[in-house]
């Protein structure tokens, strides 16, 4: 089979939904299939030209956060006869909209909403919900309802979907994600890390491992830890790039709690280094007031480390009934 994936970035510090492609290709590649993507990058992007296995066609740069650019739509409708199955990933940018105008009626498609339509975004964010909703009869809503399928990565995102929009009517489908097995040298991953975060060896530490955003619970965390860690020698790894510009108010909060010294940044991990931070960790920690699925989840539990999540990841069930690792509310 020819795949076409399109998303809206796949820069793959971006995290979520570019993550979730990468992860699925690798899949399918392996089963002997054909993998494109098509986003709406700069095709001068540094990412672009270093996929070679998966060619990025970047149709950008789109306009705006919403990322309306008039070279997808044409290329889509050009180019899409040469796939056997196109998907489309996340809504409420441009690319979804490019996808309904190139294939609705004509060809069929799919959508992966990568829980973008969880109601914690209505509640934690009202006024953006009153704009999303001006923009969903003509928008997403068509987008979701003309798809051959709206794929949920699990049971739960399917569940909480149906309670955004009263407006809501699309043929449901539950497509597991997951991750693929941990590379096997294991002292070559230990070596990279500890290479990277010399602060941690020999020294019991809990990982976090993800963007620095506040609907991951990173100030959540710093608080619980600092009840945790008094009085001891343990260490909190916060891994991951700061989309915001949120790290600076985290470490003043964590200078405020007296536990600066016990928390290192190192940014975003990859490759070894990721997966001997998985290794070396006691525990990999997500505390998040939303998740999708939480890719990061599946591949600690891939490495062998234990989990601490919160039950707003909604793959907290799976996690509980397997006891795979500690779930709880997103308090301290």
């Amino acid at each position: 089979m020819r795949l076409l994936h399109v998303i809206h970035s796949a820069d793959p510090t971006t995290g979520g939904p570019i993550e979730a492609v990468r992860q699925l290709s690798r899949v399918h590649l392996d089963l002997g299939h054909h993998v494109e993507i098509a986003s709406l990058d700069d095709p001068g992007a540094r990412f672009i030209p270093e996929s070679v296995e998966i060619p990025i066609h970047g149709l950008g740069p789109g306009k705006t956060h919403y990322g309306y650019s008039s070279r997808m739509t044409p290329w889509l409708r050009e180019n899409g006869s040469r796939f056997d199955a196109v998907v489309t990933h996340g809504i409420w940018q441009f690319h979804g909209l490019a996808v309904h105008r190139a294939f609705a009626g004509k060809r069929p498609y799919f959508a992966y909403p990568h829980g973008m339509l969880d109601p914690y975004f209505k509640r934690a964010f009202p006024l953006k919900h009153l704009k999303k909703w001006l923009f969903w009869p003509w928008g997403d809503y068509r987008v979701l309802r003309d798809a051959k399928a709206v794929l949920f990565t699990c049971e739960e995102e399917k569940l909480l979907a149906r309670e955004s929009f009263w407006l809501y009517r699309v043929n449901e489908a539950v497509a597991g994600l997951g991750t693929a097995a941990a590379p096997t040298n294991v002292d070559q991953q230990r070596a990279a890390f500890l290479e990277k975060v010399p602060a941690a060896a020999g020294r019991r530490f809990l990982l976090f491992l993800g963007r620095l955003h506040v609907k991951k619970g990173c100030d959540l965390l710093i608080d619980a830890f600092a009840l945790a860690a008094a009085n001891s020698d343990l260490l909190l790894v916060m891994a991951g790039p700061d989309q915001t510009g949120w790290k600076s108010e985290l470490v003043r909060r964590a200078e405020s709690l007296g536990i600066a010294d016990q928390i290192v940044w190192p940014g975003m991990l990859g490759g070894d280094v990721k997966w001997g931070a998985f290794r070396c960790a006691d525990a990999f920690v997500l505390p998040s007031h939303q998740e999708n699925f939480g890719l990061a989840v599946a591949e600690a539990l891939a490495a062998g480390c234990p989990v601490l999540i919160s039950d707003k990841v909604n793959i907290w069930r799976e996690i509980s009934e397997d006891g795979a690792g500690l779930v709880d509310t997103d308090t301290p």
